[in-house]
């Protein structure tokens, strides 16, 4: 569990946490039940909807400054960690929740062949996930895999109480190692957007487009059906 002090910052709107947006008000008035009582229920409401109903794909997406914000990330009902880590990270925030930002490195032993040639390895920089005060204190969140993707790549989808971290399930159901956390750069009231895109375009040249803000084209659904009929 963080100790993350609370403070302004963590509710405040920023250029990407941009939660007074019309975009992330519908959102979370769309994901959040009237009868959710409690921070936390709201918390983990919030949590299901951005982890299910935006679509988790790294291929192709907008690493532009208005790409990842949040919400255009509501409006595009898609992206990959960072985009849907600043959404419920803003969704939060809208609802009066402190929340941030946290940034790491992880290292994925179930990418597909042709994303571990594009990132140059199994390990991928500046994953994102959120920390966020509820009754119980601060404890970090990872709406990220939605349940379909979890499905065809063999993983259990990663839940949330609002009671304990939710990070990662180290291993898939069938026993492999999935994931594990090589780096934490820190906790954040904002994207430190300038930081994060310096250190993508080098450390996976082969994973950013030409115009260097969006990654290559593709798509992780194929990916997974072309290694299951292998």
């Amino acid at each position: 569990m963080s100790t993350t002090p609370t403070g302004h910052a963590a509710l405040a709107a920023t250029e990407f946490i941009d939660h007074r947006s019309p975009e992330v008000r519908a959102f979370v008035a769309r994901a959040v039940p009237a009868d959710a009582a409690t921070p936390t229920a709201r918390a983990v409401a919030l949590y299901y909807a951005v982890r299910d109903r935006i679509r988790y794909e790294v291929y192709g997406a907008d690493l532009s400054r208005t790409g990842l914000r949040a919400g255009s990330v509501a409006t595009a009902g898609s992206g990959m960690c960072l985009h849907k880590s600043v959404l419920y990270t803003a969704g939060l925030r809208a609802l009066g929740i402190p929340a941030r930002l946290v940034l790491t490195d992880v290292r994925n032993h179930l990418a597909s062949d042709r994303l571990k040639e594009l990132l140059g390895g199994d390990v991928f920089h500046q994953h994102c996930l959120t920390s966020v005060r509820l009754e119980n204190g601060w404890v970090k969140a990872t709406p990220v895999f939605n349940k379909t993707l979890c499905r065809l790549y063999g993983m259990a989808p990663l839940d949330f109480d609002g009671t304990r971290d939710s990070l990662h399930h180290p291993f898939d159901l069938q026993g492999r190692r999935q994931m594990e956390f090589l780096r934490f750069h820190g906790e954040f009231d904002d994207l430190p957007y300038e930081a994060v895109l310096a250190d993508l375009r080098a450390a996976h040249p082969g994973l950013i487009g030409a115009d260097g803000t969006a990654f290559a084209a593709g798509s992780l659904v194929r990916d997974a059906r072309q290694t299951a009929a292998a």
